[in-house]
């Protein structure tokens, strides 16, 4: 095992990439600054939010004065039911893609995040996702479900909502998880993520939150400060798979970490999550694929300071100063 205070690498099993671990550099105290949560006691509805219940969105289209979850077809979606154009071989290679998007709200309330409602209400985001995942899998080759959240991760609303894409390719970095995954299956015979998620509980440092279903943990090879990776117990592939207890599960489990989050700093965590499950172009060829979640948080020091993919990250490796293991700490800390 590396030398807890010593510069070392680590091997991302689900990419293939490795991720360079200077924990030297964090010898000095903490000190980081601490910034209220600002939107914690913002309105339940805003004229002006083009998701909250009964305004008009772009384009004129009204929203129901909906309840719990709401889907709506995109307005400004990043792929397009039809293929247009033809493929280009060679040295400049194209390839027309074809696909929908969606959005979904996850709470009439505009001053609620997936943290901040209760139990309940996840569970109906949970179904809305299994639901998404179930209903336009029948029709793509990949589903991808994500949520951007805060204005440092890009977020074009402040309204609790996530997004959707399906699409007739698999996303390189699902098509890369699919090989790494497959290639453990042929190899060991065994899951990855099973594998994963047993040597992760014995080592125990790096889990922060778990229960009969899932396991959330700051992974071995996280790149972000406080990365976590939500992994299923139970033998799923995909969202809709998922028992009714499981979702149940997931709504308590979820709901512990984002309070975690949120209370590692005190402010409205930001972050960008995605879960992946095995493509459902592949149909029933999936027994190496085991359901996750990933929340990459860019937070590094305080509600203020992040952590920026620039200089070596973009030109040679990811880097990290913070261990896996003292974020783990850190996150357990805030959740007791």
């Amino acid at each position: 095992m590396s030398h807890p205070d010593h510069p070392h690498r680590r091997l991302n099993r689900l990419t293939g990439e490795w991720v360079l671990v200077s924990p030297q550099r964090m010898k000095r105290p903490w000190q980081g600054e601490t910034k209220p949560a600002a939107s914690e006691d913002g309105p339940a509805h805003d004229a002006s939010c083009y998701l909250c219940p009964g305004n008009e969105r772009v384009g004129g289209l009204r929203n129901p004065h909906y309840e719990g979850a709401f889907v709506f077809p995109n307005d400004f979606p990043a792929l397009l039911d039809e293929r247009e154009g033809s493929p280009r071989t060679g040295l400049l290679r194209e390839e027309p893609a074809a696909g929908e998007a969606r959005v979904i709200c996850y709470s009439p309330d505009h001053s609620a995040t997936l943290a901040r409602i209760d139990n309940a209400a996840r569970r109906k985001v949970i179904e809305g996702w299994c639901e998404l995942s179930r209903d336009l899998g029948s029709r793509w080759e990949h589903v991808q479900i994500f949520e951007n959240k805060g204005a440092m991760m890009g977020a074009s609303s402040p309204h609790p909502h996530g997004q959707v894409w399906a699409g007739d390719f698999v996303p390189t970095l699902v098509a890369r998880e699919d090989a790494y995954q497959k290639e453990h299956r042929d190899w060991h015979g065994s899951v990855l993520l099973e594998d994963v998620l047993s040597a992760e509980e014995q080592d125990g440092e790096r889990v922060i939150a778990d229960n009969t279903h899932w396991l959330a943990v700051v992974p071995h090879w996280a790149a972000w400060p406080f990365e976590t990776l939500v992994i299923v117990r139970d033998d799923v592939a995909r969202l809709e798979d998922l028992s009714d207890d499981a979702r149940d599960a997931l709504a308590a489990l979820l709901g512990k970490l984002l309070a975690g989050y949120d209370a590692l700093f005190d402010t409205d965590f930001p972050y960008s999550m995605g879960w992946h499950g095995a493509p459902h172009g592949a149909g029933d060829d999936c027994a190496h694929w085991r359901l996750h979640a990933h929340f990459y948080p860019p937070l590094l020091r305080s509600a203020e300071i992040r952590k920026h993919m620039v200089g070596f990250e973009l030109m040679a490796e990811t880097q990290r100063d913070l261990t896996p293991e003292a974020a783990a700490q850190r996150l357990r800390e805030v959740m007791k």
